[in-house]
């Protein structure tokens, strides 16, 4: 990932106003090895780019954190509520989970199995694309820095490549769909 990507990708990030109240407040809050993940960023980064709203089409925003001491429905609840508690005014949903815990509900809800996890950062790793494959978190002086462990470009160029590490998904033609409902300009490749 090029420093020039980085701090492109990062000026555009920052610029959404929610998700600069999200980071600001993860930060505060301190949950463990937090990340901020999904469609939150890669769509922010494609409305930019086509001239949209900056939210336009966002759902949610979604924030992996991992924590293996507990990993029982009620611990993950608990940060849900005081992540909720924490931004009572914020314009859209929040989605917390905890990655320690995925292995033990991914099978009933999608079919199949889904080794257990060691960070929230290996939660990143799965994503069914590559170039949605991205994450933001505060580095040891609460400064942002981006995670994307297959660069930026295809982001930036708005192309959808399948992850190589995670090929075998039906649903990533599903996401691939919906997405072009609100981006027509997206290239689908591979």
């Amino acid at each position: 990932m090029s420093t020039s990507d980085e701090n492109t990708v990062l000026q555009i990030l920052l610029a959404n106003r929610a998700l600069q109240e999200l980071f600001e407040g993860l930060v505060r809050l301190d949950l463990p090895n937090w990340i901020i993940v999904a469609g939150c960023l890669f769509q922010t980064v494609w409305n930019v780019k086509t001239g949209r709203p900056v939210a336009h089409g966002i759902d949610d925003y979604d924030v992996f954190y991992f924590d293996k001491s507990d990993t029982s429905f009620e611990a993950e609840d608990l940060i849900i509520r005081q992540v909720d508690a924490s931004f009572p005014d914020f314009p859209a949903r929040i989605e917390v989970r905890n990655q320690a815990r995925v292995h033990l509900w991914y099978p009933e809800k999608f079919g199949h199995p889904y080794p257990p996890l060691t960070s929230s950062f290996e939660g990143v790793d799965r994503f069914l694309h590559a170039s949605c494959a991205i994450g933001l978190y505060a580095d040891g002086t609460g400064a942002p820095r981006l995670y994307a462990p297959f660069g930026l470009s295809d982001l930036l160029a708005m192309r959808l490549r399948a992850n190589p590490w995670n090929k075998g998904d039906a649903r990533r033609q599903e996401k691939e769909a919906k997405w072009r409902k609100f981006w027509p300009e997206l290239e689908v490749v591979g």
